[in-house]
C-alpha cells in the first residue's frame, strides 16, 4: 500500500515529528492538512503552518495550512470541514500535538497542568471524534484509514510518574485513547496505533529536558519513516491495531537494523532513551 493520494490530518505539524511524518507522507503524493497555532515566527521555535505547507509541497504533496488550537473545539470542527471541502477525504488522522512540563507538583501551576491535559488528552480525543465521520467514510471506500498517536507504552511503574505526575497523566491520557479507541472503531476497519521513538528525538521539545544534549539523539526522520510503515500496513487485520509501537521495532521488523543515519552525530553511541521505556 502507499500514502499517494491519501489525505493526513495532522495536529501540530508546523515543526518536529509531526513536520517529518508530513513531508514522509508528501515524499509519496500525499495530501496533507496541517492544524498547529504557528502562524508567526518565533525565535525560539521555528516553522509555522506556512513554511510547513512549503516544504510539504516541495517535497511533492500538497498542503492545506489550518490555525487551529485543538483544544477549541469549534475550531477542530470547522478544520476537519475545510479538509473535506479540500481534499474529499480524510484517511489518516496524527495526534501529535503534545505539551510538556517535566515538572513535580509544586512545581507544575495549574495554568501549565490545564495546558497538557488541554492539548494531550481533549485534543487527542477531540481531533480522533471529528475526524471519525471522515475516517468512516474512508473505511467504506477500502481507503485504509488510520489513526496514529505519539504516545508512550501504558508503563504503570511509580518511577514514571514521581518526577512528573501531571506530565504522565497527560500523555497516559494519550495512550488510553489509542486503547480505547482501537476497540472502539475496529468494526469500522480503522486501525489506531501509537507510536513512540527508543531515543530522545531532536525537536524544539528539548527545550523542556534537562541535561540532554543533541548529540544524544536521533532525528524526527526514524518516527516518520516508521510511521509511514504503520500507515501503510491493513487497517483491517486484526494484529495491525491496538499497537503501542516503537520506532525502532518497527523498522527491525520490516529488515532495517542500522539506525546510524537518524542520530543527529552518525555513529553515535551515546543516545538517550526516552522516557516511559
Amino acid at each position: 500500500m502507499s500514502l499517494q493520494d491519501k489525505t493526513l490530518f495532522i495536529s501540530g505539524g508546523s515543526r518536529g515529528i509531526g513536520l517529518a511524518i508530513a513531508l514522509r507522507a508528501a515524499s509519496e503524493g500525499a495530501k496533507v492538512v496541517i492544524a498547529a497555532k504557528t502562524e508567526q515566527e518565533n525565535p525560539r521555535l521555528p516553522g509555522t503552518i506556512y513554511s510547513a505547507a512549503k516544504e510539504i509541497e516541495a517535497a511533492g504533496g500538497q498542503c492545506l495550512p489550518l490555525k487551529v488550537d485543538i483544544r477549541d473545539e469549534s475550531q477542530v470542527v470547522e478544520a476537519v470541514a475545510a479538509a473535506r471541502e479540500r481534499f474529499g477525504s480524510i484517511d489518516v488522522l496524527i495526534n501529535n500535538a503534545s505539551a510538556i512540563s517535566l515538572t513535580g507538583t509544586e512545581a507544575t501551576p495549574m495554568k501549565r497542568f490545564d495546558l497538557m491535559f488541554g492539548v494531550n488528552v481533549r485534543g487527542t480525543f477531540l481531533c480522533t471524534q471529528a475526524c471519525l465521520p471522515a475516517l468512516k467514510k474512508s473505511g467504506e471506500l477500502g481507503r485504509n484509514p488510520h489513526v496514529l498517536t505519539l504516545a508512550p507504552p501504558l508503563n504503570m511503574e511509580p518511577h514514571w510518574f514521581a518526577q512528573h505526575t501531571a506530565y504522565t497523566m497527560a500523555k497516559y491520557g494519550m495512550s488510553m485513547c489509542v486503547l480505547g479507541h482501537a476497540a472502539e472503531l475496529k468494526p469500522y476497519g480503522i486501525a489506531v496505533n501509537a507510536l513512540w521513538p527508543a531515543t530522545v528525538i531532536q525537536t524544539a521539545a528539548l527545550q523542556m529536558i534537562p541535561d540532554v544534549r543533541p548529540e544524544h539523539c536521533r532525528t524526527p526522520a526514524i518516527v516518520a519513516d516508521a510511521a509511514a510503515l504503520i500507515l501503510t500496513s491493513d487497517a483491517r487485520v486484526a494484529a495491525n491495531t491496538g499497537n503501542f509501537y516503537i520506532d525502532e521495532q518497527v523498522l527491525a521488523a520490516h529488515g532495517l537494523n542500522n539506525f546510524d543515519s537518524y542520530s543527529v552525530v552518525p555513529g553515535s553511541t551515546q543516545l538517550q532513551p526516552d522516557l516511559f521505556l
